[in-house]
C-alpha cells in the first residue's frame, strides 16, 4: 500500500506527496493537463512546443539545466495528446533548487523572439527527421485523421504539419501559455526522501502565490460512433518492407472497458506464448514482427493492430490473416489460464512499478490526472476483476468492421 498526501492549494494547484526513505533522491513530476487535444486545428503542435520552450528560461532563470545539473539533478519531459510532464530527480537536501526552478517558470517563463525562433527551428527539425524523412515515420500522420473526423486525436502530438511552427507568433504561444501552464491546470506529485508534510510546505512556499489562471476552457467535441468500415492505401520509397495497421475504437483510460481491452491486447500478442506470435510470426511466417495495443488515451482512444510483413507475404494475405485471428478469438474459447497468465505478467509489472521512487511520483500524477488517485493502489484489482465473459462481450463488441480503420502502408516497388 502506497501512502500519499493530497492537497489543492488556495490557487488550485493539486499537490501529491510521497515519502521514500529508500532512496536519498526525491522525484519532482509538474504535470500540466495539457495536450495536443487542447490545441486548435490551425495550431498544432504548441503543448509540443512548449516542452522545449520551457527549458528556454524565465524571471530570475537565464539556464535552467545547469541549475538543475549544478544541484546534482537530472530533469526531462514528456507530451502527449492529453498532458505534459516535466520532471526533476535530485538530492533531497536539494528540493527547494526543484521547487524554485518549476515555480519561476510557471509564474513567469521568459518570452523573447529569439528563444521562440530557436525553438520552431528545433521543433520542425524533429518533425521532419522523426515523421517526415523515418521509415514509417508518418503513419500516425496518417492514420489519426483517418480514425477521428471530430475529436482533436485527429492530429500526433507533434501537429498536424510543420507549417503550424513555423507560423506560430510570439502572441500565439503566450495566450497558450497563459490558458493551460497556471497552477490550477497542474499537479506536483513529489515522491522520495521527504515528509509529506515538509514536502506540502515547500510547496506552498514556493507555488502558492502563482495566481490561478481561471480560464474558461473549450468542450473538447466528442467524437462520433463510426459506423463504416474506412481503408488507406499509401506507397513510399524510404520503407523497408510493408506494413498493415488496423485500429478499433475502444473506450477511455479510466474505464473498465480499457483494462478488458489491455487484457485482450496481451493475449493477442504479449510475448512469444502470444496467439499473434505464434500464429502469424512462429508457424505462417506471414509477419516479421506484428504487436496488438491500447492507446490508453484520456478520452475515448483506440485498439491497435501493427504489423511488418516478410518478404514473400501479399498484403491481402497478410490482412486475412488478422481478421482470421480475430475471428478465432471471438469463435474459439478463451482459456482462464490464458487470461490468468496475462493478468499474472501484468499484476508483476505493476509491483515492480511501486518499488522506484520516480515511478511513484509520475504514477501518482497521472493518476490524479485521469481523476482516481487511488489506482496507485487498486490497479491491480482492476485487472483482476476482468472475467472470460467480459473479454468475450467486450471483443464482439469492438472487433466490428464498421469500427475498423485499415491502413496498408506499401513498399514502392517500381
Amino acid at each position: 500500500m502506497i501512502h500519499f498526501t493530497r492537497t489543492i492549494l488556495d490557487n488550485g494547484l493539486t499537490v501529491i506527496c510521497h515519502t521514500d526513505h529508500s532512496t536519498p533522491f526525491v522525484s519532482v513530476n509538474v504535470l500540466y493537463k495539457v495536450g495536443s487535444r487542447n490545441e486548435q486545428p490551425d495550431k498544432t503542435g504548441f503543448a509540443h512546443l512548449f516542452e522545449h520552450l520551457m527549458f528556454s528560461g524565465s524571471t530570475h532563470v537565464d539556464d535552467y539545466d545547469r541549475y538543475v545539473q549544478l544541484a546534482g539533478g537530472d530533469s526531462n519531459a514528456y507530451t502527449t495528446n492529453d498532458l505534459t510532464n516535466y520532471y526533476i530527480t535530485i538530492p533531497a537536501a536539494n528540493i527547494e533548487t526543484a521547487l524554485w526552478l518549476e515555480s519561476d517558470r510557471m509564474g513567469g517563463l521568459r518570452f523573447s523572439q529569439q528563444a521562440l525562433d530557436v525553438q520552431k527551428q528545433v521543433v520542425v527539425e524533429e518533425f521532419k527527421q522523426r515523421y517526415l524523412n523515418n521509415p514509417y515515420g508518418d503513419v500516425w500522420l496518417k492514420l489519426r485523421p483517418l480514425a477521428y473526423k471530430v475529436h482533436p486525436y485527429r492530429w500526433p502530438t507533434i501537429g498536424k504539419s510543420p507549417e503550424h511552427i513555423e507560423k506560430a507568433t510570439l502572441e500565439d504561444v503566450k495566450a497558450f501559455f497563459h490558458r493551460f501552464y497556471a497552477p490550477d491546470n497542474a499537479i506536483i506529485s513529489i515522491s522520495g526522501n521527504i515528509e509529506e508534510n515538509q514536502a506540502l510546505a515547500l510547496v506552498r512556499k514556493w507555488f502558492g502565490d502563482i495566481p490561478p489562471a481561471q480560464s474558461s476552457l473549450p468542450l473538447i467535441s466528442s467524437e462520433p460512433r463510426q459506423t463504416a468500415e474506412r481503408r488507406l492505401v499509401v506507397e513510399e520509397n524510404n520503407v523497408p518492407a510493408d506494413a498493415i495497421y488496423k485500429v478499433y475504437h475502444m473506450d477511455k483510460r479510466a474505464s473498465e472497458d480499457f483494462y478488458i481491452c489491455d487484457i485482450i491486447s496481451d493475449i493477442l500478442s504479449n510475448g512469444q506464448s502470444s496467439r499473434l506470435y505464434i500464429d502469424l510470426i512462429k508457424n505462417s511466417r506471414l509477419f516479421s514482427a506484428i504487436d496488438a495495443y491500447v492507446s490508453g488515451d484520456s478520452d475515448p482512444g483506440l485498439f491497435i493492430f501493427s504489423g511488418k510483413l516478410t518478404e514473400m507475404t501479399d498484403i491481402h494475405v497478410a490482412e486475412e490473416a488478422i481478421e482470421e485471428e480475430i475471428e478465432k478469438f471471438l469463435r474459439e474459447a478463451i482459456t482462464p489460464r490464458e487470461v490468468e497468465k496475462v493478468i499474472n505478467k501484468t499484476d508483476a509489472r505493476i509491483s515492480y512499478s511501486e518499488i522506484n521512487y520516480q515511478n511513484k511520483g509520475s504514477n501518482l500524477a497521472f493518476f490524479e490526472f485521469l481523476g482516481d488517485i487511488d489506482l496507485i493502489n487498486t490497479e491491480n484489482q482492476r485487472y483482476r476483476q476482468v472475467t472470460v465473459d467480459h473479454i468475450k462481450t467486450t471483443a464482439t463488441s469492438l472487433f466490428k468492421k464498421e469500427n475498423c480503420s485499415t491502413l496498408w502502408y506499401l513498399r514502392n516497388k517500381q
